[in-house]
């Protein structure tokens, strides 16, 4: 193929890249800020340095426009909140003093003001902060920090684009203030925001912004009449502003669809589109619209969200297609590079051969930079990079790591009573009441407790040899009788070990199981200062040898109160992993499944008679549009029953989801015929248990009233009166009082406060019921 006439200048450029630095330096340096140890200038300085070496790193790789704005000391819809002065009445005052600790006040809380809320961005598993709007919400532009971060950039000698949160997707994103009245819709505050949008628009322009790129993800949504028009009078009345930059609009995770015809009519200069996510679709929808023939269309065919290297054959054919339907055309991730780890390089313990099938975001970087190279000069300017990637994509295809014919064949002879338990939930909850005995308004955690240094430096010390497997396994012997102590103390009903043997919930379980990759530095931000390294989900699934039981057998030998077993779901080991892409989804659910079953069932043969299967990324995992998600929800919930339908009445089975919107999935929740299901409910003021109430969900729930994700500790009172609320909605012998998650990234001090008083609060509302 030779474009170089129809592509003479195809542009390589990424919207956002990882904020973290190599080495976690901006979550050293933010929570060394939190405790004192470091201040706030050198927090500053160290922010400048990485955003420095980002841009650099990326110029020097060959990106021709770097993005400005992307970089977040905590969350990037945080950042717009400020951008745009609609900072909440309870923030205010904090704000104004610092804004530095009144942003962080936003988004952890202190002890005296509850934080915003905080939920799932689209279908990935990264966190915003939901904004609060109401009719008398007042905007004021605060373009200081886009304006200063765009300049260091340009300082640099570096061609760099603005990146903001769109208006219509910041509206759409956002809640109705506490006091607003419940059916208010932020939307209706379109114009007032948007000259906000257009001062800051002219001071970007002023500080020598040719492009600003205006991210709007929502729109890939469905999307109403209303919302669409109100998107079209966004970009008409920005559009038609005379002191601005070049706009492009940009879209991920999905097809614009009924957007498209309207933001390409739209008086902008140009629009991003994703075409790793139903690429066909997006293609014939572009056709259908006439293409963008005045437009420069960026194409995302990098997946930003997935670390298998690019197939760039398949890549340059879609762009090859693209060139006749577009003023011009250049080469992006499908979205920010946010959502993947820094670099291969870092991954000592990973084979060669196998390093090679996998790209972080500097390696997609570098496919960028070959595709538009490709794009421009023709094939023959690629010869040797399409060779080495034509090989790699080969070696993964034929390796036996990725089948195994015994899996495939166990899998096939999965039967619809598998997925099932023996008798419905009316009939064996009697039987798990008889035999747990427990109050009304039991009491539990989650599962985990603090991970302390001493637990991770333990972790270390074993990785690096310096201690044994013996005194490893002591170390966390002595953390699980501390654990079960301090719940027993405390009053706990149903108590956990404590998980001081895991290093995440995915993690722990995916590098005991065959299929999947472990990395060293594979560091993706899941919220503020919150990292978690996804395992890579490479190849078939198998369960060599029990992985939980010893430990949960354990500490049920140190109580004569029930020990929860804890497990993480099939739905969440795909969705918190990097998942395959060369066989349905459905599929890999199917196989970690059947890995899983076997561990509930030898928990339940040693004597455990609680299990938690935790699934909060069902929600999350959610196609974006409806039309899509029946097909996803049947083989996610079948999932979850296969895991869990091996056991017997007694046994009662719990889940687990959080930080996520669930009214559109209360009946997949009622679908996965858990018996006790705990959610996030804290910072939404028990929304969630309204929500169940209004499906008519029968079973066991526990809307959580403790919110973990937050420094503060609630009193007794404020965790009691959430209790009362979710009374109205559920009734008590149904009703369960835990946190919103589990208590890993906490310390000591504030759990063991926190939860004495919950146990509080469940025995005065306890005793404030009527008697049966």
């Amino acid at each position: 193929m030779t474009t170089e006439s129809a592509a003479a200048a195809a542009r390589a450029t990424v919207y956002g890249y990882p904020r973290q630095g190599p080495n976690r330096e901006l979550k050293k340096a933010i929570e060394g800020y939190w405790k004192g140890r470091v201040t706030a200038g050198a927090l500053r300085a160290t922010a400048a340095e990485l955003r420095r070496a980002n841009w650099l790193q990326l110029a020097g790789a060959g990106i021709d426009e770097v993005p400005t704005g992307d970089f977040s000391y905590y969350d990037h819809v945080l950042d717009t909140t400020v951008m745009v002065g609609a900072i909440p009445d309870r923030h205010r005052d904090a704000f104004a003093a610092d804004p530095l600790d009144g942003y962080f006040a936003m988004a952890r809380g202190t002890q005296d003001v509850a934080p915003l809320e905080m939920t799932k961005w689209f279908d990935t598993n990264y966190h915003y902060l939901v904004p609060e709007l109401g009719p008398d919400t007042v905007f004021t532009a605060d373009s200081a920090r886009q304006v200063a971060e765009l300049r260091e950039a340009l300082a640099l000698g570096l061609t760099a684009r603005p990146v903001l949160v769109g208006p219509v997707t910041y509206l759409l994103l956002a809640k109705p203030a506490p006091g607003a009245p419940a059916d208010f819709e932020p939307l209706t505050l379109l114009d007032r925001l948007l000259p906000v949008y257009a001062e800051v628009l002219a001071d970007l322009r002023a500080a020598g912004a040719e492009w600003v790129q205006l991210d709007e993800p929502a729109l890939v949504q469905d999307r109403t009449p209303a919302e669409l028009s109100a998107t079209g009078r966004a970009y008409r009345d920005l559009g038609a502003l005379a002191d601005r930059p070049k706009l492009l609009v940009a879209s991920y995770f999905d097809r614009l669809g009924e957007a498209l015809p309207v933001l390409a009519k739209a008086p902008v200069e140009g629009l991003a589109l994703d075409f790793t996510e139903a690429a066909a679709a997006h293609l014939e929808e572009l056709a259908a619209v006439g293409g963008l023939p005045r437009k420069r269309l960026i194409a995302g065919v990098v997946n930003g969200r997935n670390i298998w290297v690019n197939d760039l054959e398949k890549s340059l054919a879609t762009l090859g297609t693209l060139l006749g339907l577009a003023g011009r055309v250049d080469v992006a991730a499908s979205c920010s590079l946010l959502h993947v780890p820094l670099d291969t390089a870092a991954e000592r313990d990973i084979e060669p051969p196998i390093l090679r099938w996998l790209a972080f975001a500097r390696q997609k970087t570098a496919e960028i930079v070959t595709l538009a190279r490709g794009l421009t000069h023709g094939t023959g300017a690629i010869t040797a990079e399409l060779a080495a990637n034509r090989a790699a994509l080969a070696s993964r295809a034929t390796s036996p790591i990725t089948r195994d014919p015994a899996v495939r064949a166990r899998a096939g002879a999965v039967t619809d009573a598998d997925a099932h338990r023996s008798q419905p939930y009316a009939e064996r909850v009697a039987a798990q009441r008889a035999h747990l005995r427990l109050p009304l308004l039991p009491t539990t955690t989650i599962g985990s407790f603090p991970q302390t240094g001493e637990l991770r430096t333990a972790r270390a010390d074993l990785r690096e040899g310096r201690i044994d497997r013996a005194g490893y396994e002591e170390r966390v012997r002595a953390e699980i009788r501390e654990v079960i102590s301090f719940q027993e103390r405390t009053g706990l009903d149903v108590l956990v070990h404590g998980e001081a043997e895991r290093n995440d919930m995915v993690q722990y379980f995916a590098e005991q199981l065959t299929g999947y990759l472990a990395t060293r530095h594979g560091w993706v931000q899941s919220y503020g200062t919150r990292y978690v390294r996804p395992p890579i989900l490479a190849g078939d699934i198998t369960r060599p040898e029990p992985m939980t039981v010893r430990w949960t057998a354990y500490a049920q030998s140190l109580t004569e109160r029930p020990v929860k077993g804890m497990l993480t779901g099939p739905v969440t080991m795909l969705a918190w992993s990097f998942v395959r892409d060369d066989q349905p989804l459905g599929d890999t659910a199917r196989q970690v499944a059947l890995a899983l079953r076997e561990e509930v069932n030898d928990l339940e043969a040693a004597g455990t008679s609680v299990i938690q299967v935790d699934e909060p990324a069902l929600r999350e995992t959610l196609p974006l549009r409806a039309g899509d998600r029946p097909a996803y929800l049947a083989w996610a919930t079948e999932a979850f029953r296969l895991t869990t339908g091996g056991v017997r009445p007694g046994t009662q089975i719990h889940t687990h989801m959080c930080y996520a919107e669930f009214g559109d999935i209360v009946r997949a929740i009622d679908d996965l015929d858990a018996d006790v299901i705990s959610l996030e409910a804290a910072r939404s003021h028990m929304q969630v248990a309204r929500e169940l109430a209004t499906h008519g969900y029968p079973r066991e729930a526990g809307p959580g009233v403790y919110d973990i994700h937050s420094p503060r500790v609630p009193s007794a009172r404020e965790a009691a009166e959430l209790l009362r609320t979710g009374l109205r909605a559920i009734p008590a012998e149904r009703l369960w009082v835990n946190p919103d998650c589990g208590l890993k990234t906490r310390g000591w001090p504030e759990t063991r406060s926190a939860l004495r008083n919950l146990v509080a609060a469940a025995r005065t509302v306890r005793g404030e019921l009527p008697a049966s």
